[in-house]
């Protein structure tokens, strides 16, 4: 645990600013930041104090008296940075974090690597001491004379710099934002001195407007969009793998599966982009996945398949499966990062995914009226036809989907929370067993008021700071997947959307890593429904080791009443042990909550989850 030191400075005492009879404290480099962060429609900065990052915290201080800037106290730094990962993705805005120097930037890190693997705009801001007293020791120094935290967050950022003098500070802001948001995204760390901080400063306004330089840029590949065109022209089955950055695009996206009549398959990250009654859904491909997605890609009659979106990382490309990993690919993406995953590829495009499908569509309706729609007619013939998907029959085991056994079974807890919650819920899956369990049962309740748009999800006006929201209904992590991710990224996506519900799918193990955070859902009087898969044991770990012959060690956990803990935090809270309990509770009160809620889930700890991609990598690394 890190011991944060505040230090008060009379000097930076900041005066009423209601008051009329006290004068306003000169701005200082900090204030700088933080008007950027306003122009920006920046809401909330996460973080934890201490006496390096004092003057940041003056300056949010003032903000918050205007009415502009908000922070958050996390109860830990990884905590924050999973926040402003929820954050970013429900909002489409940069996730802003901070701490202190020494041990509160490491604790970020695993915060931060997590974002970075999974390509989230943020930018982490960390303390340091006084530059003069660099090299001889300060508190918790963490320059290149102390534990180099610099050097640290060079590996998991897309711009990392210290700000060594009050007139760098713009230009590497800038920089830095710019960086979080081009492809590749991610994070952008600055780490500032405190006298740095506490400099003053000679503007009053940015000098720079960020609409313009921060604005998502539409260049595409013309020769690849023409070079595509020319193979749906003569593919007679294509296959759509829809990614988890297809979030911008996921309308057009759809419009074009329609005019085409072509199958849809998501990755587990993907998932929550489409919805699971769709009538071209096929399913899940990759971890957690679904035979009908697998079914689908291996179709010998299938052309073409259009990977839209994803990085080719190992749960999401079916642990680098052959069926999809061949010659019939073509992969479309903005970053080269993935794009450089797939040489095995017939074709690449490059470029911002909404420009390409929106060029493919406009296309499709070109030629639909320079035929009288015989084209469409024609295209359309060569796909089965299709009514309402039902999401059931995808799913293994459909009699343990109903079952009503005590304990409850984890795939018959998952079709409840479908059913029990509104179709607009937020849903965020932790990582193992509740990433398992969700991409593969889990589905959302039925809204008869959903029309294509909205079975897509995507649509969502961009504004000032915004690049665009890339979360659907399930949110998962990918590739770092950090335990407890999805704790902290809850309540960044409730503060970011008051309006809806959130759940967040928790194990025991993450809980007991993380589970601190409900007191900040508290603290907020955020709508958050916390569901712990109550099995006593590191899940995946325990059902990892059975499925491969190996060692039961090191997966135990001892009973833990996480009803009583979270009641402990403020938070209302339910043992849930049957079908029956999950029955008897008032959902829509607990939705209407100014608060969060618990529910400790006691899941049958014999079940297996749906994890064959895992081990079957696991079982070819010799």
């Amino acid at each position: 645990m890190s011991a944060h030191i505040s230090i008060i400075h009379p000097q930076t005492e900041v005066a009423d600013a209601t008051s009329e009879n006290k004068s306003s404290p000169p701005l200082e480099v900090a204030d700088l930041l933080v008007a950027y962060l306003e122009q920006m429609g920046v809401e909330y900065v996460f973080g934890v104090p201490g006496g390096a990052i004092e003057p940041l915290y003056n300056a949010i201080a003032r903000s918050t008296r205007r009415g502009g800037i908000r922070h958050i106290l996390a109860r830990h730094e990884a905590g924050a940075a999973f926040m402003a990962d929820g954050y970013a993705r429900e909002s489409g805005k940069i996730g802003v974090c901070c701490s202190t120097s020494g041990p509160g930037a490491t604790n970020l890190i695993t915060g931060v690597a997590c974002a970075y693997d999974n390509n989230i705009p943020m930018l982490v801001i960390t303390g340091q001491p006084a530059l003069p007293a660099f090299g001889k020791y300060p508190l918790q120094e963490s320059s290149c004379t102390g534990i180099n935290t610099l050097g640290m967050f060079r590996h998991c950022t897309r711009y990392n710099s210290l700000v060594s003098h009050p007139k760098q500070l713009e230009a590497k802001l800038v920089s830095a934002l710019q960086r979080a948001v081009r492809t590749p995204r991610g994070p952008s760390h600055l780490t500032v001195p405190v006298d740095v901080f506490r400099s003053p400063s000679n503007r009053l306004t940015p000098s720079y407007d960020l609409q313009t330089l921060l604005a998502p840029s539409s260049m595409v590949d013309d020769d690849s969009i023409e070079n595509l065109r020319e193979m749906l022209s003569s593919a007679n089955k294509v296959v759509l793998l829809i990614g988890g950055w297809c979030g911008e695009a996921i309308g057009s996206i759809l419009q074009f599966a329609a005019l085409r009549g072509t199958a849809i398959v998501t990755t587990p990250d993907g998932k929550g982009l489409v919805n699971p009654r769709h009538p071209l859904f096929r399913g899940v491909f990759g971890f957690g996945g679904h035979v009908s997605a697998e079914t689908a890609l291996r179709d010998k009659s299938v052309d073409l398949i259009l990977a839209i979106g994803a990085n080719m990382g190992e749960w999401n490309s079916g642990g680098w499966s052959d069926s999809l990993l061949n010659e019939r690919l073509v992969h479309i993406d903005e970053s080269e990062e993935h794009l450089s995953r797939t040489p095995m590829a017939r074709l690449h495009v490059r470029g911002r995914i909404l420009s390409i499908f929106s060029r493919l569509v406009e296309h499709l309706h070109n030629q639909q009226k320079a035929d009288n729609y015989e084209y469409a007619r024609q295209r359309a013939s060569r796909e089965p036809k299709t009514a309402q998907w039902d999401p059931h029959f995808m799913i293994t085991d459909p009699e343990k989907y109903e079952s009503d056994a005590v304990p409850i079974k984890p795939q018959r807890l998952m079709r409840e929370l479908g059913m029990l919650f509104p179709p607009t819920t937020r849903f965020l899956a932790d990582t193992g067993n509740s990433v398992s369990w969700s991409v593969h049962y889990l589905h959302p309740g039925i809204d008869r008021r959903m029309g294509e748009r909205r079975l897509g999800g995507g649509g969502r006006k961009i504004s000032l700071g915004q690049r665009k929201t890339d979360g659907g209904w399930l949110r998962v992590t990918m590739n770092f997947a950090a335990m407890g991710w999805a704790i902290g990224g809850a309540v960044g996506t409730a503060l970011a959307n008051r309006k809806q519900p959130v759940v967040c799918i928790t194990g025991d193990g993450s809980m007991l890593m993380n589970g601190q955070e409900i007191s900040v859902a508290v603290a907020e009087k955020a709508c958050i429904i916390f569901v712990v898969l109550d099995d006593q044991s590191l899940g995946m770990v325990k059902h990892g080791q059975r499925m491969a012959g190996a060692e039961q060690i090191g997966c135990d956990l001892p009973p833990s009443d996480f009803a009583a803990l979270a009641r402990a935090l403020g938070a209302t809270a339910y043992t849930i042990r049957s079908p029956e309990d999950l029955a008897k509770l008032d959902v829509a009160a607990i939705c209407s909550r100014q608060g969060p809620t618990l529910l400790d889930v006691l899941i049958d700890p014999d079940e297996e989850p749906p994890m064959n991609v895992r081990m079957r990598v696991l079982a070819n690394t010799l």
